[in-house]
């Protein structure tokens, strides 16, 4: 029984693990979406999640503390610099995971997990609102009336033209 079991193990000993989910925190934070299969963005996710409400508030002891999970400098710097401007007013939720459906070769679950706010894709920007015109019957016969025209144009083009050039505007007005 797996009674008060809280966390997946996922098949590795506790080293490999911790060392697994540090180079998975760097890579989130440097790349801001990674693709992984779904059991390690959730393990991920109660990972990196509480590293960086630590970078909200840029003291000496919090660097120190994110960095005995980390261990990558230059991920620090991100963290502490661009990804805690982006986060600093959201109160949690930081990584979103989106699943993709099966990996072909083994059948496991794939995901991304990415940073919230760096998706501007799903950032909810106000849109424009679109400038639409319904086509009536009124609007529609003017429409109608100028494709005539056009084709009247070609025809008088074709008549101005001179010799030599008649057969070339002619293969035109057949296209």
């Amino acid at each position: 029984m797996r009674h008060n079991k809280k966390f997946n193990h996922l098949g590795r000993t506790a080293s490999h693990r911790s060392a697994m989910l540090a180079n998975m925190a760097v890579s989130l934070i440097m790349h801001k979406r990674i693709t992984t299969t779904v059991a390690k963005a959730k393990a991920l996710k109660k990972y990196v999640e509480p590293l960086i409400t630590r970078a909200k508030e840029d003291t000496t002891n919090n660097r120190r503390v994110v960095f005995s999970y980390l261990q990558d400098k230059f991920a620090i710097k991100e963290l502490f610099s661009v990804v805690s401007e982006k986060v600093g007013n959201r109160p949690g939720g930081y990584t979103r995971i989106i699943k993709l459906g099966t990996r072909q070769g083994d059948a496991a679950e794939v995901c991304f997990i990415e940073l919230v706010d760096f998706d501007e894709a799903m950032a909810k920007t106000p849109k424009a609102a679109k400038k639409t015109r319904r086509a009536g019957k009124k609007a529609a016969a003017p429409v109608a009336e100028e494709a005539p025209v056009a084709e009247e144009v070609k025809a008088e083009e074709v008549a101005e033209a001179p010799a030599e050039e008649a057969p070339a505007a002619e293969e035109a007005k057949a296209e």
